[in-house]
């Protein structure tokens, strides 16, 4: 593991150790039941959702102004459950106001339900208030990609920076490769942007076309890019593997900063949005985008939501079906008049 993931995980774990500490006690027994299936990150966030409810129930209920203990979670009822849920629509926290959409209450309920589900089914709680609460229904968004012509006509963008600013064809001129190498990356495998910056000199095999990734949760995985991205890859390689001058610490590490550092998220999520915004002004364009991109093409090619789902990483393939209906009805819907029932109709 690199330093660049050592210590980024170092920040995780005592961050996620402080918010833990500050809530009752039991609730420790839960984090330790999920820990080997969920990332710090997951973990995180938990214990945020987590802390919003056990302050709304330290403020708005004088009976648990006292410490709060296990056998305090059997003593709430759905009623109690739906109040809070009104709650998240808009509370004060730190002298801020907090307004929170139905998928924003979506989560943070869904987060108390495994909270809940956790004790009640380990017997150490009778009630689960939670299973019987009525989740606000959720709008389906549209998912937003990079159409084929709007994906070549990016490439094409970043590898010749015809449409950049004067200013911007200086940092071009000097990072063409690189930045070339990553938006064939990204749009060719359809990797996380965490996966994408995690990757090291010794992690890619030409003779096999693959690298070694590793996935949220830390499962190292090989993905395999076509000739096409062989191509941008190596010609940024052979550059790479030949500069001086690299921070130590990440002297390993593919892709680099100006500063000669491993590349940054924020780094990557500037890159794509500079490009973009000129081919497609219209459409916000992320890292994430580019992700839905490439599993929307692969889907098209295929037709195979489980190979999809594979590729991409999905643990659950109904994570990977949701994303990808708009194309399966489509399929559908052109298919309609290939069974004929009369021959003269």
């Amino acid at each position: 593991m690199t330093k660049f993931f050592l210590e980024d995980e170092k920040k995780n774990i005592k961050r996620f150790r402080e918010v833990v500490n500050s809530l009752p006690l039991f609730c420790k027994d839960f984090f330790r039941s999920i820990e080997p299936r969920t990332t710090f990150k997951t973990r995180l966030a938990y214990a945020y959702d987590l802390t919003v409810f056990f302050n709304y129930l330290k403020t708005n209920n004088d009976y648990f102004k006292k410490e709060i203990i296990l056998s305090d979670l059997d003593k709430l009822t759905l009623l109690d459950i739906e109040e809070y849920i009104e709650y998240l629509k808009y509370y004060n926290s730190n002298d801020k106001e907090v307004f929170n959409s139905n998928e924003g209450i979506k989560r943070k309920i869904a987060s108390l339900k495994s909270f809940y589900n956790y004790y009640y089914k380990s017997q150490l709680i009778k009630n689960n208030p939670i299973n019987l609460v009525q989740l606000p229904k959720l709008r389906e968004k549209e998912i937003i990609r990079l159409e084929p012509d709007e994906v070549a006509k990016l490439i094409d963008l970043v590898e010749t920076g015809k449409l950049l600013t004067e200013n911007e064809k200086k940092f071009h001129n000097i990072t063409k490769d690189r930045d070339v190498a990553i938006f064939t990356l990204l749009l060719g495998t359809g990797i996380r942007i965490s996966e994408c910056i995690g990757i090291n000199i010794e992690d890619i095999d030409f003779e096999t076309d693959a690298i070694k990734i590793t996935r949220k949760g830390g499962k190292e995985v090989f993905i395999y890019f076509s000739d096409e991205i062989y191509k941008y890859l190596k010609i940024y390689y052979d550059k790479r593997i030949n500069y001086t001058n690299v921070y130590e610490p990440d002297k390993n590490a593919l892709f680099l900063s100006i500063q000669n550092k491993r590349i940054s998220a924020r780094a990557i999520q500037k890159l794509i949005k500079k490009y973009a915004k000129i081919i497609t002004p219209l459409k916000h364009i992320t890292p994430h985008k580019l992700r839905s991109t490439f599993g929307t093409n692969l889907y098209r090619e295929t037709g195979d939501i489980y190979l999809v789902a594979n590729v991409l990483g999905h643990k659950d393939v109904n994570t990977t079906r949701k994303h990808y209906a708009a194309i399966e009805d489509d399929a559908r819907r052109k298919v309609r008049n290939k069974v004929k029932l009369k021959s003269d109709v």
